[in-house]
């Protein structure tokens, strides 16, 4: 038997979002030794693109490190990834020959699940430009919400603009309210529903979340209809939260960009049931990996 067989294991793991790529890689003690960073990895940019981005990722990590082939070969790594669940993505990625002493694919929110329950069980809910809650109760998994936008994702960003723009065009043509915030989405379209519509046409769920921010602004200088639609956005996310529990998860973490400014919004029962993360997505990733050595 080789002494490489006994020299101490390396732990990597990776955040592949569609924003951007983390990678981390820690020594059994969790000492960080290196870190790299990329452009976006989701395989809905293909799993040929997703993967390049990892590798670049975890590339200028193990250049941090300072590591040799001798010590990538001891890395188990563990890669979350957005749109893992995409048809044949799973298997297509399994195939791609790697440097390292094992790897272990899941989903970048089962990542961020166990990132931030440390591995043990609870769920968490993203609120960001999409939503979702995942978790894990007793050896089972978790899930509400998530299938997508425009016909899921309550809650979001996505969602969140979709009804700005749906209510600003109601005012514009006399059948709601009008409102600072109405103005204002109908200010960035030239006050034209015909602008609207050629938006639409080749808006993404990112285009839509661009809008929430603004949302959030008018609600909190107390604009009636941007504070209707928070409230109604808080509500769907209370009504995530209540799901998992009821599913049996024993804690809930909020995450995502939209997490900070709703937060206030929810419900007092919910809120007190709620938790901080105690890591994040890659630390979820190290712990896939340390379980999957």
């Amino acid at each position: 038997m080789s002494d490489a067989m006994h020299e101490k294991p390396f732990f990597l793991g990776v955040d592949g979002g569609g924003t951007g790529c983390r990678a981390r890689i820690e020594d059994g003690f969790g000492t960080i030794l290196g870190q790299g960073l990329s452009g976006p990895a989701t395989t809905r940019l293909g799993v040929d693109a997703a993967w390049a981005s990892v590798a670049s990722a975890f590339a200028s990590a193990i250049a941090e490190a300072g590591f040799t082939e001798r010590e990538t070969t001891r890395i188990h790594a563990g890669i979350g990834l957005a749109g893992i669940g995409r048809k044949g993505a799973l298997e297509t990625l399994r195939a791609i020959p790697h440097p390292f002493a094992s790897i272990a694919f899941t989903s970048d929110g089962v990542a961020a699940c166990l990132g931030a329950h440390s591995g043990e069980d609870g769920a968490i809910v993203i609120a960001g430009t999409g939503s979702i809650g995942l978790g894990f109760a007793g050896g089972r998994d978790l899930r509400v919400g998530g299938y997508g936008f425009p016909i899921s994702d309550e809650g979001s960003g996505a969602d969140l603009g979709l009804k700005a723009v749906q209510f600003a065009l109601r005012a514009f043509d006399g059948r709601h309210e009008q409102s600072a915030l109405l103005s204002e989405v109908m200010q960035r379209f030239q006050n034209d529903p015909v602008e609207v519509v050629a938006w639409m046409d080749r808006a993404t769920a990112t285009d839509y979340a661009v809008l929430a921010p603004m949302v959030m602004r008018h609600a909190d200088q107390g604009d009636v209809v941007g504070r209707r639609l928070v409230q109604g956005a808080a509500e769907q996310i209370d009504s995530i939260v209540r799901a998992l529990i009821e599913k049996g998860a024993p804690r809930v973490t909020l995450l995502g960009g939209l997490s900070t400014p709703l937060e206030p919004w929810l419900a007092p029962d919910i809120r007190r049931r709620l938790k901080p993360a105690d890591g994040d997505a890659v630390s979820g990733a190290i712990i896939l990996a340390r379980k999957s050595r």
